[in-house]
């Protein structure tokens, strides 16, 4: 089959979806396509870091954010789902790093590598949000879904026990 080269320089590139999300408590402008990972978006397109890649597939809790209040993977949501709703990361839970739950994560010295703490301490924030005297149990099956590589899970789990005292 034989294609004209002016057909060919002569393609324009279908110009990218632009999605309005709030992020942070900001409005930001991102132009990508519609089914691209929101933890994609906030590492490449805003320079938001703080949320990891740790599996793509939503198994691990590395990228979890918050979505309207609630603990989700991001690698799992594409931003064409999110117009409207309000995103926070581990850089909006506290300007300064001063949450109750960030504050825990320093008194009990959680972090081994550090990896996977920000997924962690969004899921726990989420869910002391509506859980504010957790039990054991409830902290452990809350925290079920985030895997630590350097098996912290003892710290953090005494972590979320603190940062509901500080909530309270």
């Amino acid at each position: 089959m034989h294609f004209s080269t002016s057909l060919l320089f002569n393609l324009k590139p279908f110009p990218m979806p632009i999605f309005q999300l709030k992020i942070n408590g900001k409005s930001q402008m991102v132009e990508a396509d519609r089914d691209t990972p929101l933890l994609w978006i906030l590492r490449d397109h805003v320079d938001l870091v703080g949320t990891k890649y740790g599996c793509g597939i939503g198994v691990c809790g590395a990228c979890t954010v918050h979505i309207d209040g609630i603990a989700n993977e991001s690698c799992r949501l594409q931003v064409s789902q999110l117009q409207g709703m309000e995103i926070t990361t581990i850089e909006g839970l506290s300007e300064y790093g001063t949450h109750p739950v960030q504050e825990a994560w320093k008194e009990i010295d959680v972090p081994q590598c550090g990896y996977c703490q920000a997924g962690q301490i969004m899921t726990a924030s989420a869910f002391l949000k509506n859980n504010p005297n957790p039990t054991d149990s409830q902290i452990r099956n809350a925290m079920h879904g985030n895997i630590c590589r350097c098996a912290s899970y003892n710290s953090i789990e005494n972590a979320v026990k603190v940062a509901a005292e500080k909530l309270s």
